[in-house]
């Protein structure tokens, strides 16, 4: 029986200023499941980001409720890896944050790190490693905490499209590997496609749910969802909804 580790129950998100006011998020309701990978498109300016601060408790509901059952790591459009740190050291990081000095998790950070290829360069620095590798490291130094919900804010975005196709190859493999669910906001109806479970599409501002969709791929291979005949066809209909 699958188990709810987020809710969304009708919430309102209100940006105020000196001025006036902006409706971000107006009556916004979806749950994920454990385990489950939700995927968010939506036009630009939507909302998105600001749901994703929602859901890790950054921001607090105008009105409505988020509920949630264990904790939250959090993944950037950047790998905002610190320059002057080896790997290792990066992705210590949540952990010297969180004071956890315990043997055991810079032990599980480590067995990460070399269980996806990475361990040969623990003692290099960021500048060293190609693109790709670094947010394969930001992904590890996000589960180094072992968050039960991982937050993912077009992580990506900043990838020439061949590097983007082999990390969200990486990425999901990760995920999937470590029983993660996972809640991804992208612009990208095709990565979309080839990473979630289900897809949730948001309206204009102030956002909303206005369509949801299990895919239904017993395939989870990005790469290998990309050669599907009904790829195209998943395509078109979210197309069409997005610029309805």
């Amino acid at each position: 029986m699958k188990k709810e580790i987020l809710r969304f129950s009708d919430v309102t998100y209100v940006y105020h200023t000196v001025r006036d006011e902006t409706v971000a998020i107006s009556h916004l309701s979806f749950s994920v499941d454990e385990g489950e990978f939700v995927a968010i498109i939506g036009p630009s300016g939507c909302g998105k980001s600001t749901l994703l601060s929602l859901a890790a408790g950054l921001l607090t509901p105008s009105s409505g409720s988020v509920t949630s059952r264990g904790s939250f790591g959090y993944m950037l459009q950047k790998d905002h890896l610190f320059p002057w740190r080896t790997i290792e050291k990066n992705i210590f990081l949540p952990l010297e944050i969180k004071k956890n000095t315990s043997s055991e998790g810079r032990e599980r950070a480590i067995g990460l790190a070399q269980k996806y290829g990475l361990g040969e360069f623990l003692k290099s620095y960021p500048a060293q490693l190609s693109g790709g590798m670094r947010q394969r490291a930001a992904l590890i130094r996000t589960l180094a905490t072992d968050p039960d919900v991982l937050l993912l804010d077009e992580p990506f975005s900043a990838l020439d499209y061949q590097t983007r196709l082999c990390v969200t190859e990486d990425v999901a493999n990760i995920i999937r590997s470590e029983k993660k669910t996972a809640l991804l906001i992208t612009h990208d109806i095709s990565e979309a496609i080839s990473l979630a479970d289900r897809i949730l599409v948001l309206s204009p501002r102030p956002a909303r749910v206005s369509h949801a969709h299990e895919l239904g791929f017993g395939e989870t291979n990005p790469l290998k969802r990309r050669e599907r005949a009904d790829f195209s066809t998943w395509f078109e209909v979210l197309w069409k909804e997005l610029n309805a």
